[in-house]
C-alpha cells in the first residue's frame, strides 16, 4: 500500500526549550535568565520528539529579530531599546532576513552552520523542518549584515519623499518625523530618530502609532497604495517581490521542507501566486503554510495564492475552544467543515500556538484533559495537518508573569524564560519522566496515542470521512450538545470516532443512517467485536441501519472503535 502521511507539526521556540534555568526572574537579561539554543535538540531529544507522532518540527523564531541583548563585539548593529518588546525581542520584528538569531547559538560566529546542523539531525531523526518567513513587516530598524553579495539591502534604493511607490520597499510619511511612543528612551542616551516616518507594521499609515500597534515593526511594499484607494501597481514586478523571493531561495537552499508565512492575507494573493510556483520550480516538495484570519479570502489564497495549507483558526478553533468551555453545542462543530466547501483537506488544525492562551490556563478550560475530546476531534477528523505546541502535550498553563509578555495565559515569545513542564520532561536529558506529575504522565501518553494513530491508521492518514451528526440530532440516548461522532473509512477498515465533551461519563446510543452504509459502502453486522485504539479494549456492538450501537463514554474522553470489515 502507498501509504500517504498525515502531517503532525511540533511548534517549539528553541529560545524557551532548552533553558534548563529554574529560576528565571520577571523581565530578566539573557544573563540573568539565558537561552536555550540549537544545540539543545540533540539527536536523543529529536527522538522523544517524534515519539509522540510528529512528522515536522517548526523552530519559531529562528530569524535574527530585533533585541535588547548587545551583540556589537560580533558585529551585529543594536537596536533602540524602544523598538523591542522584551529583552529577548519579538521573533517577528525581523532585524535581518539572511540570519539567524545570535542567542540561540552555542558559538555565535558559527550560527548559520549550527542551524545546518540542526536541520540535518531533524532529517535524520526521520522529521521535518518548518520554517518562519514574514513578509508583511520588518523590524523599524532592519539592517542586514548578511546580505548576499551582489543585492541590495532592503530600502536602500527608496526615495523617502515619497509615500508610495512601486519601486520602494517601504511606505514613508515624508517630512514627517514618527512620534507617539517613540519620544522615550527606554534606558537609551538618545530618543529614537525617524525622518520620515515610515508606515507601521500593522498599516497604520500615519506618524503617530501607539503601545497597541505593531510599532516596533515597519510595513513591507508589494506595490498597493493604500492612501490613494488601495490601488494596485504590480507591473513591472514590485521590487520588494523579487528580494523577497530571493530570501525564500535562500532558506529553501538550505534544505528546509516548508515556510509557515507568518499575516499572509497582509500580503496581496497576487505575490504569493507568483512567488509560490518560482519557490517551487526548484523545490518542488517545499509546504507553504498561511497564517490566515479572514474567512473569506481561504479559497482565494488556496486556489489563486498556491498554498498547500491554511491556519483554520477562526472555524474548527474557536468552536472547539467554545465547545470546551461549555459556551457551544458540540454538532457546531459540523457547520465548520461544511462552510469549507471542499477545501477540508488544506486546512491546518491546531488547539494551542504561540498566540492562543494554552488550553490549561485560567483563561481557558484550566484542566488540559478537558481538551481531550477536541484533540480527537481536530487530529482525527480528516487528513489535513494537525499542529501542538510545545508544553501541550504535558498541560503546559502559560500562567507565568514573564516580563513584557505579563499574565496572559500564552508562552511568552518576548521574553528569555524557561518552561517548567519541558524542562521537568527533558530531566537533564534523561526524559525519564520522574518530575512529571501523574497527570502529565497521563496527559503525554494520550497525546503519543492519539498522534501516533493519526499515521498508524491508514483510515485517519487518508481515509474517507462521513459525519454521523445529523442522524443523532434528536437521539433518546445521544446529547448533541456534548457529543460529537464520525466515521473513518480506508479500504476494509472503519473507524467509528466518538468524543464526548460532558463532565460525565455517558452510556449513548449511536444512530447510524441508511446512508453511512451507501456512501462508505459498509456491510451491515448485528454482531460484531471491535477495538477502542485509544485502551486496547473490545466490546461487542451492531452495524446496523435500524438499531442503534450501543457503548459507554467516559468523561471529557473518547473511543475510536475499529471494525474489520
Amino acid at each position: 500500500m502507498n501509504k500517504k502521511e498525515k502531517i503532525i507539526i511540533y511548534q517549539v521556540l528553541p529560545r524557551l526549550f532548552g533553558n534548563d534555568n529554574d529560576n528565571c526572574i520577571y523581565n530578566g537579561s539573557l544573563t540573568e535568565n539565558g537561552s536555550g539554543k540549537m544545540s539543545d535538540f540533540t539527536s536523543q531529544t529529536l527522538k522523544e520528539i517524534k515519539k509522540l507522532g510528529i512528522t515536522h518540527i517548526w523552530y519559531t523564531g529562528i530569524i535574527e529579530h530585533a533585541t535588547k541583548v548587545d551583540f556589537r563585539r560580533y558585529n551585529i548593529r543594536p537596536d533602540h531599546p524602544a523598538l523591542v518588546k522584551g529583552k529577548a525581542g519579538s521573533p517577528y520584528a525581523i532585524k535581518d532576513y539572511y540570519d539567524v538569531d545570535p542567542a540561540l547559538a552555542s558559538d555565535i560566529p558559527e550560527r548559520i552552520n549550527e542551524f545546518d546542523d540542526l536541520v540535518r539531525r531533524t532529517h535524520k531523526e526521520g522529521m521535518k523542518v518548518i520554517f518562519d518567513f514574514v513578509p508583511n513587516h520588518v523590524a523599524r530598524q532592519y539592517s542586514s549584515d548578511s546580505q548576499p553579495e551582489g543585492s541590495s539591502q532592503l530600502g536602500a534604493n527608496d526615495d523617502p519623499q515619497l509615500s508610495f511607490s512601486p519601486y520602494n520597499n517601504f511606505y514613508y510619511i515624508p517630512n514627517t518625523e514618527l512620534e507617539g511612543r517613540f519620544d522615550m528612551k527606554d534606558g537609551a542616551p538618545e530618543p529614537y530618530k525617524e525622518i520620515p516616518a515610515k508606515a507601521t507594521g500593522n498599516n497604520r499609515f500615519d506618524a503617530y502609532p501607539t503601545i497597541n500597534d505593531w510599532f516596533e515593526t515597519v510595513k513591507l511594499n508589494y506595490g498597493i497604495d493604500y492612501m490613494n484607494g488601495c490601488t494596485y501597481h504590480f507591473s513591472p514586478i514590485p521590487d520588494t517581490w523579487i528580494k523577497m523571493l530571493d530570501i525564500l531561495l535562500f532558506w529553501a537552499s538550505k534544505g528546509i521542507d516548508g515556510f509557515r508565512c507568518d499575516m499572509a492575507e497582509m500580503v496581496p494573493v497576487e505575490f504569493w501566486s507568483w512567488v509560490i510556483p518560482k519557490v517551487k520550480e526548484k523545490h518542488p516538495d517545499l509546504l507553504f503554510i498561511a497564517e490566515i484570519y479572514n474567512f473569506g479570502e481561504y479559497k482565494n489564497y488556496i486556489l489563486r495564492g498556491k498554498f498547500d495549507y491554511i491556519y483554520d483558526k477562526v472555524g474548527l478553533y474557536d468552536t472547539l475552544r467554545e465547545v470546551i468551555c461549555g459556551k457551544r453545542s458540540a454538532k457546531d462543530i459540523t457547520g465548520c467543515w461544511q462552510s469549507l466547501n471542499g477545501i477540508e483537506d488544506k486546512m491546518l488544525n491546531f488547539l494551542e500556538n504561540h498566540d492562543e492562551q494554552r488550553i490549561a490556563s485560567d483563561f481557558f478550560a484550566t484542566d488540559p484533559l478537558k481538551a481531550i475530546p477536541a484533540l480527537i476531534v481536530s487530529a482525527c477528523m480528516n487528513t489535513n495537518p494537525f499542529m501542538i505546541y510545545f508544553g501541550q502535550e504535558f498541560g503546559e498553563r502559560g500562567m507565568d508573569k514573564e516580563g513584557f509578555s505579563g499574565l496572559d495565559g500564552r508562552t511568552t515569545i518576548f521574553d528569555f524564560w524557561s518552561i517548567t513542564t519541558i524542562r521537568h520532561w527533558r530531566h537533564n536529558n534523561t526524559y525519564d519522566g520522574k518530575l512529571l506529575t501523574d497527570q502529565q504522565r497521563h496527559l503525554y501518553g494520550l497525546y503519543c496515542k492519539i498522534l501516533n494513530l493519526c499515521n498508524d491508521e491508514a483510515a485517519l492518514s487518508q481515509g474517507s470521512f462521513f459525519d454521523l451528526m445529523y442522524a443523532n440530532l434528536n437521539g433518546w440516548k445521544f446529547n448533541a450538545d456534548k457529543l460529537f461522532v464520525f466515521f473513518r473509512k480506508y479500504r476494509n477498515e472503519l473507524l467509528l470516532i466518538i468524543a464526548n465533551f460532558d463532565d460525565q461519563p455517558v452510556d449513548i446510543a449511536i444512530n447510524i443512517p441508511s446512508h453511512a452504509f451507501d456512501f462508505l459502502q459498509i456491510p451491515q453486522i448485528y454482531s460484531i467485536a471491535v477495538k477502542d485504539l485509544l485502551t486496547d479494549e473490545e466490546e461487542v456492538v451492531c452495524l446496523l441501519p435500524y438499531h442503534a450501537l450501543d457503548t459507554h463514554v467516559k468523561a471529557n474522553g473518547g473511543k475510536i472503535l475499529k471494525f474489520k470489515i
